[in-house]
C-alpha cells in the first residue's frame, strides 16, 4: 500500500494584502486516482494547486510528500516538482522556447536525464499527445488547443506521478475538449493520478473517480461524484447545478420503478439503461 502522493493537513494560505485563500484544509491525494476540483470564482482552486507544487508556501499547517514532512529546502522542492507537474489554464505561461520539441525536452534535461533519456521521454511524451507534427513549430505559432497539448507534453516528459491541471478545456469546443479528456484518460494509469479544476459539473461527474468541492477556501465536499452532486445544499453553496444525466434519470425513476438502484455514469450508460426498458 503506497502512501498518498500529497497529504494536506489544517493548511491555510493568507497572501500579503491579508486575503486568506485557504482555510484548513486537509486532503490526501492517493496514487491513481481521477480528482475533479470544483468550486465557484474566488473558492480557491488556483491558489491550492500552486501550493501542491510548492509555487507558494503554506501559511499555516502540515504537507506531506509521499508520506514524508514537507519543509519546502530546495531538494525537496525539485524532487517534488519531478513528481508533481501543473498545467496552467493558460499554456502561454509556460511555453518559451523556440520550437514545441525544445519545450517538451527542457524539463526531463534539467533533471539531469542522459541525452539519449531525454531524447526517449520526449519522444514518448510527443507521441501520447499527438504533437509528433508539431515538433519544429515555434509554440506562439499554435492554436489554443495545441498550445494545450504541448505543454502537457512538457509535463510527461518528466513522468510526474501526479498531474495537476488548471481548466484543461477551457478555450477548446466540444470536439477538441472531448479530445483533451481522452488524452488524459490515456495518460492516468495505477501509477499515476490526475487532479484537474473545472466548472463542468457533466464532465466532473463522467469522468472523475472523486469530486472535490471548494467553496470560500474550504473543501465542503469530497466523495464520489454521485454522491458530491446528489447533496442540494452544497450544489446551491457552490453555485453548482446537478449533472444532466442524473437530473434525468431522477425524472425517470420517477415513471418507471425497474430504473431504481442503477444510475448511470456515462450518457452510453444511460443510453443502454433505457433499452433495456
Amino acid at each position: 500500500m503506497y502512501p498518498p502522493i500529497l497529504s494536506l493537513e489544517k493548511v491555510s494560505y493568507q497572501y500579503s494584502d491579508k486575503t486568506i485563500a485557504l482555510k484548513d484544509i486537509t486532503l490526501n491525494i492517493e496514487l491513481g486516482k481521477k480528482v475533479a476540483l470544483l468550486g465557484n470564482n474566488g473558492a480557491g482552486k488556483s491558489t491550492l494547486f500552486l501550493l501542491l507544487n510548492a509555487v507558494i508556501k503554506a501559511s499555516d499547517g502540515a504537507i506531506k510528500f509521499q508520506g514524508e514532512p514537507f519543509s519546502y529546502k530546495r531538494k525537496e522542492i525539485r524532487k517534488l516538482r519531478q513528481h508533481v507537474g501543473i498545467v496552467f489554464q493558460n499554456p502561454d505561461i509556460q511555453l518559451f522556447s523556440p520550437s514545441v520539441y525544445e519545450d517538451i525536452r527542457f524539463g526531463p534535461k534539467n533533471m539531469g536525464l542522459s541525452l539519449e533519456m531525454v531524447e526517449e521521454a520526449a519522444k514518448q511524451a510527443m507521441l501520447l499527445t499527438e504533437t509528433e507534427a508539431l515538433k519544429d513549430k515555434p509554440p506562439h505559432f499554435l492554436s489554443i488547443g495545441q498550445k494545450k497539448r504541448v505543454a502537457i507534453a512538457g509535463i510527461l516528459a518528466m513522468n510526474p506521478t501526479l498531474m495537476v491541471l488548471d481548466e484543461p478545456t477551457a478555450g477548446l469546443d466540444p470536439y477538441y475538449a472531448k479530445k483533451m479528456m481522452q488524452l488524459l484518460d490515456d495518460v492516468h494509469s495505477q501509477e499515476r493520478s490526475i487532479l484537474l479544476s473545472t466548472h463542468d459539473v457533466n464532465l466532473a461527474y463522467e469522468w472523475a473517480d472523486e469530486v472535490i468541492i471548494l467553496n470560500e477556501g474550504r473543501i465542503v465536499c469530497q466523495g464520489d461524484p454521485f454522491h458530491a452532486f446528489q447533496d442540494e445544499e452544497i450544489n446551491q453553496l457552490s453555485h453548482l447545478e446537478k449533472p444532466w444525466i442524473l437530473e434525468v434519470f431522477d425524472q425517470l425513476q420517477q415513471k418507471n420503478d425497474r430504473m431504481a438502484g442503477h444510475y448511470p455514469k456515462t450518457k452510453k450508460d444511460l443510453f443502454d439503461l433505457l433499452k433495456k426498458l
